[in-house]
């Protein structure tokens, strides 16, 4: 199965990546890899990891690296990865707007 950034998720990640090459850039670097990796790997199984709990009729799913959350959702022939966020943003204000409906 095919795996597409969307253009949100490719800010996600650069902003991560500047975020943390302030105090490390290597590790920015590799960290950034690692959430590549991991959205990649998603096309082996892209129904292991759960629903949006609360958001399950939008079809978004979810997966953890360490404090960042790997939002997608799986299409026909391809996942989308829509948003890279960390655990502490407010997650359903930037996935789902006021009527429910992204």
């Amino acid at each position: 199965m095919r795996i597409r950034f969307s253009d949100e998720a490719k800010t996600d990640l650069q902003r991560i990546g500047d975020y943390i090459a302030r105090d490390d850039p290597k590790r920015a670097v590799s960290f950034i890899d690692e959430l590549q990796q991991k959205c990649l790997s998603l096309a082996a199984s892209p129904r292991a990891f759960p629903l949006v709990p609360r958001y399950e009729r939008h079809d978004v799913r979810r997966r953890l690296h360490g404090n960042y959350l790997i939002f997608y959702r799986v299409g026909a022939a391809e996942i989308v990865i829509l948003h890279v966020l960390h655990g502490a943003q407010d997650y359903a204000a930037i996935l789902f707007d006021d009527k429910g409906t992204n």
